[in-house]
């Protein structure tokens, strides 16, 4: 059965924050600021007290609208109580999105100490509990690619660098911590290393993809989190959407995000995502749990779990996803997940 909500300190900081995380990418283009204002009174109505955002955002990313979901999320927090929350946002970072500061995104320490100022403007506060950078500065595979590729290898600023920014950014009290997000187990250890060396915080989090068919957490990657005393903060627990079993049969829901955006979610669409969604939605049934249940409980039942990140474009989809990120899976559930596991390691990479 479900819980209260429940709350969690992340490894090395003071912040308590639910097990539970709303997130944002949807508001400024599939809703309004009046939707994401609703979908903020209510997740704070359900014990949600941590919120994360990027000043990329929303998605999918256009010159148009970037900034406009933190602008958004500042007009909602400039009337509330700032210390009851705690606020996440990200630095983009290179090269994918060169209409963002006109083309600078390298993370040196001038863009990131800009990107801070610009992120706080939009927020209307006069800190950031958790700065995170959105993808890392150097070559690594990402959003659903595999393999290390050292023919891609470019110039831009040293994981120094970022550490004494963050650093700077800490000192000036404009953030609390820091954090990673689609990085490696390489890059949480490196961006230690430099930290200790130089006397300095390191990250306490990396944001990156996991849910029953994304799972590259959890071998070296959950080791160096063990080991470093970081956590995870889970996003696309639903596998953008797919386990939810909306897309079942190939259905295409009018409104939906792959309806709408056919670009989006490649990872998430591959032939064995298919077949390993159908595995998960026939166990969800077959054990009287939604498909939400099954997929966001498993999210929830991992050691390595700070919090789940949720979206969603309606009321209904939230009250659902809040739900299913609070449920406690039984053992034998978690029994049967490891079987199916088996047959489909990790399909959506």
């Amino acid at each position: 059965m479900g819980t209260d909500m429940r709350f969690r300190r992340l490894p090395g900081t003071d912040l308590n924050v639910s097990e539970v995380c709303l997130g944002t990418m949807t508001w400024g283009e599939q809703n309004t600021e009046a939707q994401a204002h609703e979908q903020l009174d209510h997740a704070i109505g359900a014990g949600i007290n941590f919120i994360d955002t990027a000043e990329m955002y929303p998605v999918p990313p256009n010159a148009q609208t970037q900034g406009r979901t933190e602008t958004m999320l500042g007009n909602w927090l400039a009337g509330r109580q700032r210390d009851a929350l705690v606020i996440a946002t990200k630095v983009a970072g290179p090269g994918r999105r060169d209409w963002i500061r006109n083309g600078r995104t390298d993370l040196t320490l001038a863009n990131i100490a800009e990107a801070v100022d610009t992120s706080l403007a939009r927020l209307r506060t006069d800190y950031i509990d958790l700065y995170q950078i959105h993808w890392p500065q150097r070559n690594v595979p990402m959003f659903g690619a595999t393999e290390f590729d050292p023919t891609k290898e470019r110039d831009g600023p040293a994981i120094e660098e970022q550490v004494q920014a963050m650093a700077a950014m800490i000192r000036a009290g404009k953030i609390r911590h820091y954090g990673l997000s689609n990085e490696t187990t390489w890059g949480l250890c490196e961006f230690h290393r430099v930290a200790r060396a130089l006397g300095v915080p390191g990250p306490v989090t990396t944001q990156n993809s996991y849910s029953l068919v994304s799972r590259g957490a959890d071998g070296d990657l959950a080791e160096a989190m063990h080991r470093l005393g970081m956590s995870l903060l889970a996003y696309s627990p639903l596998a953008g959407g797919m386990l939810s079993g909306k897309y079942a049969g190939g259905a295409r829901p009018a409104g939906s995000r792959f309806a709408m955006f056919d670009q989006l979610g490649a990872r998430y669409r591959k032939p064995l995502v298919l077949e390993a969604t159908d595995a998960y939605l026939a166990l969800a049934a077959e054990c009287g749990l939604t498909p939400a249940q099954l997929a966001l409980g498993y999210v929830r039942s991992r050691w390595f779990t700070g919090a789940s990140i949720i979206g969603a474009t309606s009321l209904a989809q939230l009250r659902e996803n809040i739900a299913g990120a609070q449920f406690a899976l039984a053992p034998a559930v978690l029994e049967r997940i490891a079987e199916i596991q088996l047959r489909y390691p990790n399909p959506a990479g």
